[in-house]
């Protein structure tokens, strides 16, 4: 028994389907987590507190493409954490703009839901240089 042009097509046969199933599991997995917290975040009350910033960070993330024009790609993610009155501590995504808006130890109000951020208005400085007083 040797090996002949059958063992090809019952490779294909057998082993790709179980591939292609396992990579749209994949994807309908991730669709589905997407889904679940924009349905948790939608449920949660829309909130506004006294917040400080207590820290900033990026996370930039470079991909190459190795096609005929050698493209790359560089994307940058914004988070900034919040800590409320009770003392716990909360990180948001947050876009460009606002991320250059904060400093660490900005006081002001936070609005959220769940993890969506919405905003952060921010007390003038001569209000918080009062409240530490």
């Amino acid at each position: 028994m040797g090996w002949g042009s059958d063992w090809m097509f019952d490779f294909f046969g057998s082993v790709m389907p179980v591939f292609f199933i396992v990579v749209v599991g994949i994807v309908l997995l991730s669709a589905g987590k997407g889904l679940l917290q924009w349905s948790r975040n939608n449920r949660q009350p829309l909130l506004t507190v006294e917040s400080k910033i207590v820290s900033k960070r990026t996370e930039v993330k470079h991909t190459h493409h190795h096609d005929d024009t050698m493209s790359s790609r560089t994307r940058t993610t914004y988070y900034v954490t919040f800590e409320v009155e009770s003392g716990d501590r909360m990180e948001f995504v947050v876009s460009g703009e606002e991320y250059g808006m904060c400093a660490e130890g900005d006081q002001g109000m936070l609005r959220f839901q769940g993890t969506r951020f919405y905003s952060f208005a921010r007390h003038p400085k001569i209000h918080q240089d009062l409240a530490r007083g």
